[in-house]
């Protein structure tokens, strides 16, 4: 008997397919996956549902950074298709006043021609101190920032700072949940996933030592273990 389940990815604010690259053959046992497009809409209600509408019936859906703000909406539109839950370097709050202002700031960088400079103004945010100057990962965030592209970027910005709050409906999260981080997260402190944690019911939390916003990349050996674990039990 195929016992296998469909999982679907969700990749962050400004990542393409490639950030998934280093864990999918660790997935790939376990069911079909995909990756969801989520660079075609400016708002978080329509990109869940442009995602659902391609996505198979029944799945367990993995969102990373912003693909973790489109999970949450995902389960406030169909929380019967989600079979399991992973929350990976993400946050349930909504976007505070200072940070929306540096987003607006980036969408006119990235609309005035220097979309190149708001990524490389983001890479120190997004991996852990001591690979600061590791210039494979600046290299995946230039390639993935060229999959994205400028107008896409500006839409994802966008829904980004009017997404709601998600604390309200942690506790109605009924699926097994992973909630996985890094140690050194300096754009969604790892506090914030202590907090999803402790208001989903039966969630798992991990911390990974040494790394930063990006576990797939970064740590892909431990980050690629606790998601077959997820999927495992």
């Amino acid at each position: 008997m195929d016992n296998s389940m469909p999982i679907l990815l969700v990749p962050g604010l400004v990542s393409s397919p490639r950030i998934f690259a280093p864990v999918i053959p660790a997935l790939w046992p376990f069911g079909p996956v995909t990756v969801a497009n989520h660079i075609r809409d400016d708002n978080m209600g329509a990109i869940a549902r442009r995602i659902l509408a391609e996505a198979p019936p029944r799945f367990a859906l993995a969102g990373h950074s912003m693909g973790g703000y489109i999970a949450f909406e995902i389960m406030r539109q169909s929380p019967e298709r989600v079979a399991k839950l992973a929350l990976i370097n993400t946050q349930a709050r909504p976007d505070t006043p200072e940070a929306s202002t540096r987003r607006r700031g980036m969408i006119e960088r990235a609309r005035g021609g220097d979309y190149r400079g708001v990524l490389d103004e983001l890479f120190p945010g997004f991996v852990h101190p001591s690979r600061q100057a590791d210039a494979s990962l600046r290299q995946l965030v230039y390639d993935m920032g060229a999959d994205v592209g400028a107008e896409a970027f500006i839409r994802q910005q966008t829904a980004v700072m009017s997404r709601p709050d998600s604390r309200p409906t942690l506790a109605w999260i009924r699926c097994p949940t992973l909630v996985l981080t890094g140690d050194e997260d300096n754009t969604i402190p790892n506090a914030l996933s202590s907090e999803m944690a402790s208001g989903i019911p039966a969630a798992k939390l991990v911390i990974l030592p040494n790394c930063g916003h990006l576990p797939q990349p970064e740590q892909p050996e431990a980050c690629a273990d606790a998601l077959v674990d997820w999927l495992r039990n």
